[in-house]
């Protein structure tokens, strides 16, 4: 058993930082009584987590190449567990949102890290075992988040979502340095970091993801959500010119010409978007209105987490015997057909029940499409930016994740407003945001898998996906 030691270290990592995607759900209305926040500080509270998640991935990445993988999954578990500390302790929510930067700074370096890590520590046979296991934590973990979430809330109080992230770091680290492999010496792949590319991303999706929570707040005339949007519409093209011009580009834009790799990072947003983004406002459906307890509520979401992880375990065994966008277009489906039956199961009347149905079918698409989604983007690209590739997905993905919670924040508040203007009840309120979201996030699912169908059209690998085993670039070779 000693083989899979690292194999633990690494899954170790790849939970906690993924599980806090969406542990926070639950806790929700805990946090908000404690801390007196209001409900666009409390979306921050998780969409500041996955930006840095997604602003960080190749610029941690190319981070890793310069001074090993090893040592910087080490460091980002660190500063994750330092940061959960801080996180646990804060006064107010200020305090938590920066926490929560931080976390996410330490989270990509474990996410830019772990994949290659399971690569360069397993081969043949063991390596496919690996990366099965690892993939199915990682289809997993998000979905886990909200049941963690709240029967740690309930059980010890909210603050119990950070601190049980300190001994699962500290074991993690432990067995990091102990068992696994060093790596290459520091500096040796030549990278490069894209410090003027990671500025621009991160400015243009802050500013993006700002100006959807404003607008949602205070009006999408409102001369600061306006100025939010020209700010990130002038960040997107200083990127663009950035990477142009670059030696050294985060993001080579020429990647974008290939319909087949395009198709798939716009999946990739539209999946996280879509999948999971509106778990945040079905807890507070559940804890406001319902009365549910926080165990309850993320009880409530088990189907989906318990499908996702049944389904990922077992069809990461066989999805190489087909092309690449049969097992994502098709779990995209599946998440627009979950979605649709939420939007026709939820109203004014109903109960928890009401979500069992959607959640299970949105679970089963989750399941079909995490194991594959980096594995395809890795076979749309050349090898030499297969790193590259990777890391771009993941970082689209939680860029979704991001903008979906905005978004769908934006959505449920316009609808609350709306319904109580003309009269309806808290409940009624409550179940008609869900029920637009929920319908939003469907035809989201359904478009993305008519942009998978149509652009991936590789056929499929004779051997089973390795989907972060990426062929290492001289200067451009990114971790993800």
């Amino acid at each position: 058993m000693r083989k899979w030691l690292p194999l633990l270290a690494i899954s170790l990592g790849a939970f906690i930082l993924l599980v806090d995607v969406t542990i926070v759900n639950v806790a929700l209305p805990r946090m908000a009584d404690d801390l007196h926040a209001s409900f666009a500080s409390l979306q921050w509270v998780i969409d500041i987590y996955a930006l840095a998640l997604a602003a960080l991935l190749m610029v941690t990445g190319s981070l890793a190449d310069l001074f090993g993988h090893r040592r910087l999954y080490a460091l980002g578990l660190t500063v994750f567990a330092l940061a959960s500390l801080a996180c646990a302790l804060s006064p107010n929510a200020a305090a938590l949102i920066t926490a929560r930067a931080v976390q996410g700074v330490g989270g990509a370096a474990m996410f830019a890290t772990s994949a290659a890590l399971v690569s360069a520590t397993y081969q043949g046979r063991d390596r496919g075992v690996a990366f099965g296991v690892w993939g199915a934590v990682n289809g997993a973990a998000a979905a886990l988040g909200p049941i963690a979430g709240g029967l740690l809330t309930e059980g010890f109080g909210w603050q119990a979502i950070f601190l049980v992230n300190l001994p699962i770091a500290v074991v993690a680290v432990v067995l990091t340095l102990k068992v696994l492999p060093a790596g290459a010496p520091a500096g040796s792949t030549g990278a490069r970091l894209d410090l003027p590319g990671a500025a621009t991303f991160t400015l243009a999706a802050a500013a993006l993801t700002y100006a959807l929570i404003r607008g949602g707040e205070h009006g999408w005339g409102d001369a600061l959500t306006v100025a939010a949007f020209v700010v990130s519409a002038l960040a997107v093209l200083g990127f663009v010119a950035v990477e142009r011009r670059g030696a050294h580009p985060m993001l080579d834009l020429a990647l974008l010409r290939r319909p087949s790799f395009a198709g798939l990072l716009t999946g990739a947003l539209i999946y996280q978007l879509a999948a999971f983004s509106g778990l945040v406002f079905i807890s507070l459906w559940l804890q406001n209105v319902l009365g549910l307890s926080p165990v309850r509520g993320g009880l409530a979401l088990m189907p989906l987490a318990g499908t996702a992880f049944v389904v990922a375990a077992l069809a990461g065994r066989h999805t190489h015997r087909f092309a690449p966008r049969v097992p994502i277009g098709g779990g995209l489906l599946l998440i627009a057909a979950g979605s649709l039956l939420l939007w026709a199961t939820v109203d004014s009347g109903s109960g928890q029940s009401s979500l069992f149905a959607g959640l299970a079918v949105i679970g089963v698409g989750v399941g079909l499409t995490t194991p594959v989604l980096v594995s395809a983007a890795i076979d749309a690209v050349p090898p030499h930016q297969a790193g590259m590739a990777g890391a771009a997905v993941n970082t689209f993905r939680q860029l979704g994740m991001t903008l979906g919670i905005a978004l769908f924040g934006a959505v449920f508040t316009a609808r609350l407003r709306a319904v109580s203007t003309h009269g309806g009840s808290q409940h009624a309120a409550y179940a008609a945001g869900v029920d637009r979201i929920s319908l939003l996030a469907a035809l989201a699912a359904a478009l993305g898998a008519a942009l998978v169908f149509l652009t991936s059209r590789r056929p499929a690998v004779a051997e089973p996906p390795t989907p972060s085993a990426p062929a290492p670039a001289p200067e451009q070779s990114v971790a993800h």
